[in-house]
């Protein structure tokens, strides 16, 4: 069919036919390619560890704006965003299903790995990937980085099954203390990785903030000129504007306005010494 994209109609049936990978090999292969320690296909929800995928393919994908170790749904859709982009710039005619994905469920996100399984399969060049790299060493979010010995992956690496030797058992000599600091350093680790988490959730709670915020202070900004151009709407207690106002000053039971607020609303300025 002329005009067809390269990434088109006629690509995806020539893969539609391949065998479904079940849940085990499809986490294998991704941690093998990308370098990381997902557990659970739920956890591609986020969107990170999917962008990558495609950068392992096109190797022009933002990697420096996805966001791995986030927990909030507002980070998940701008991860599922950038990756709509790269779709949309590379002619994949496929519309990412970013609001069933972020919701983190089984089904839908393993329905989307097995199709992106099958596209990598289909697409990847065969090119050595350093994924690390690639993400500036983060990781995924619920679990910790792998750590091989190199960063760099090959097609091969990535869907053959990785040998693992092996691990030699610990000298016994000072192992109470060792086991200690471990447990002390364990403990330090955990904690700083909630702290990262917490400011994680704070920073994409105050994005949200700040997004509605503007919504409303835009809805505001045009009943203020809707009232300009016609003084009368301001004046039917009834009316559409009334009600709109009414829903945006309205404050919950028990909640008082700071005196700083009030000041500020009657045109009064604080006293500076």
């Amino acid at each position: 069919m002329a005009g067809e994209s390269r990434y088109g109609i006629r690509t995806f049936s020539k893969i539609s036919t391949l065998k479904l990978d079940d849940r085990q090999e499809l986490l294998h292969w991704l941690n093998s390619l990308l370098q990381l320690n997902v557990t659970k296909v739920e956890q591609c929800g986020t969107g990170a560890a999917l962008c990558q995928v495609y950068d392992s393919i096109f190797l022009d994908v933002p990697m420096s704006r996805v966001k791995f170790n986030v927990n909030t749904e507002y980070a998940y859709i701008q991860n599922f965003k950038i990756l709509q982009n790269t779709f949309t710039r590379h002619g994949i005619e496929r519309t990412v299903p970013i609001e069933s994905l972020t919701k983190c469920k089984m089904q839908d996100n393993l329905e989307f790995l097995q199709w992106s399984k099958r596209f990598w399969d289909t697409n990847f060049p065969g090119h050595e990937y350093d994924a690390v790299a690639r993400r500036k060493g983060a990781g995924v979010v619920g679990a910790a980085p792998a750590a091989p010995a190199s960063g760099r992956t090959s097609t091969a690496s990535a869907r053959k099954p990785a040998i693992t030797p092996a691990s030699k058992p610990a000298p016994r000599i000072g192992a109470a203390a060792a086991g200690g600091a471990a447990g002390g350093g364990a403990a330090a680790l955990a904690l700083r990785q909630e702290n990262e988490n917490m400011k994680e959730a704070i920073t994409g709670l105050e994005k949200e903030r700040d997004f509605y915020f503007s919504k409303l202070r835009d809805i505001e900004l045009l009943l203020q000129t809707a009232v300009e151009q016609d003084p009368e709407l301001d004046k039917d207690e009834n009316g559409m504007i009334k009600q709109i106002q009414a829903i945006l000053y309205s404050t919950e039971e028990g909640f008082e306005i700071p005196l700083e607020a009030e000041g500020d609303a009657n045109g009064e300025e604080a006293e500076t010494f």
